[in-house]
């Protein structure tokens, strides 16, 4: 499931949609809330602009809204079958949002990435590797 090449392996490990290598966001841990959207601008393996044009992550809104709509249902759902009342579930869904959004938040835009880059183990922006390794 989590095998490396596939979307999956992107999306859960943090990984450049083209190579699965190199880290899509500077810090693996959403819970540096300081950190949580900090993006490398390319891949340090391979060299891949993750940003590929202007404004390319407005686009990941539209899955945001899917997951933390995913989201309330499944913890209205659930809360429905415990018994609670119809405000408490309201509270507890508001909750559940706050506490989950620096996740959906990077999710988001991995799943959007990966749905316009295709895995390409032999992929190199060898210009852009030139000048990384020179600026380092």
């Amino acid at each position: 499931m989590f095998k490396k090449g596939t979307k999956i392996y992107s999306i859960f490990k943090n990984k450049c949609p083209k190579c699965n290598e190199g880290d899509f966001f500077e810090d693996n841990n959403p819970l540096h809330l300081k950190k949580v959207m900090k993006m490398n601008t390319y891949c340090s393996h391979c060299g891949f602009k993750y940003e590929i044009e202007p404004s390319f992550f407005y686009g990941a809104m539209y899955v945001s809204y899917g997951l933390t709509v995913g989201l309330s249902i499944v913890t209205f759902i659930i809360l429905n079958f415990i018994g609670l009342n119809l405000l408490h579930i309201f509270i507890a869904i508001f909750i559940a949002l706050v506490l989950f959004t620096p996740f959906t938040l990077r999710l988001a835009r991995l799943i959007y990435s990966n749905m316009f880059v295709s895995y390409d183990p032999s992929y190199r922006n060898e210009e852009r590797l030139k000048t990384t390794r020179k600026n380092n």
